[in-house]
């Protein structure tokens, strides 16, 4: 059981730094409330288990090819810098008292999440590193059935992390006054787009 607790924190682990993830679900919170915040964390957790999923299949070296990565990166570059402008664009509405009624379905926010985690190389290796290592080791010693039970915790942990990160930035907007959380929502947006040119840099390189 203590081994299984700590693929649970291994999942906290893996979704606690800031990221795209957490950027996005930072301004959906403040905007939208908890709802639309958790869905873009669902989808990106989504994307995370296809990741498993191949790489438990031996399907990693897929990724591998540079046509795969090119588009890879100049995906998740339009879709982080659509995101960033959104969010910068969008933070001059934010007020005090009730959320913006959403001008966006619960599916794009869910998309959101898939689109920016599914579309991240950095996330890829990231995953074939970290969940490749703990799958040769465990395979070696546990049943298949236990390696997915110990898999499961990991997603867990994620889960966990997205609910809290959901209710943060939604409850940030009954702690904080609204200026200070347009500068939170622009924040997030520069992140966003940040992370987005980099993508488009990498893009960029391999290409040439």
């Amino acid at each position: 059981m203590s081994i299984f607790f700590s693929y649970i924190l291994l999942g906290l682990s893996l979704s606690a730094p800031m990221g795209p993830i957490n950027a996005a679900q930072l301004d959906k919170g403040i905007r939208f409330g908890f709802l639309h915040a958790w869905l873009v964390g669902i989808g990106g957790m989504v994307a995370d288990g296809v990741f498993m999923l191949m790489i438990y299949f031996g399907l990693a070296q897929f990724l591998d090819k540079p046509v795969i990565q090119i588009l890879l990166w100049l995906l998740g570059f339009v879709v982080l810098i659509y995101t960033g402008v959104e969010s910068i664009v969008q933070s001059k509405d934010i007020k005090s008292g009730p959320f913006i009624t959403p001008n966006e379905t619960k599916g794009k926010a869910f998309r959101t999440g898939f689109l920016m985690a599914i579309s991240n190389p950095l996330s890829i290796l990231f995953w074939i590193g970290i969940y490749g290592s703990i799958l040769a080791q465990t395979s070696q010693s546990y049943e298949s059935l236990e390696v997915l039970i110990y898999s499961a915790g990991i997603f867990i942990g994620i889960s966990l992390w997205d609910v809290t990160m959901a209710g943060v930035s939604a409850g940030a907007k009954k702690w904080l006054k609204p200026h200070f959380l347009i500068w939170v929502s622009i924040i997030s947006g520069v992140v966003l787009i940040g992370f987005g040119l980099y993508f488009g840099v990498q893009a960029f390189l391999l290409i040439i």
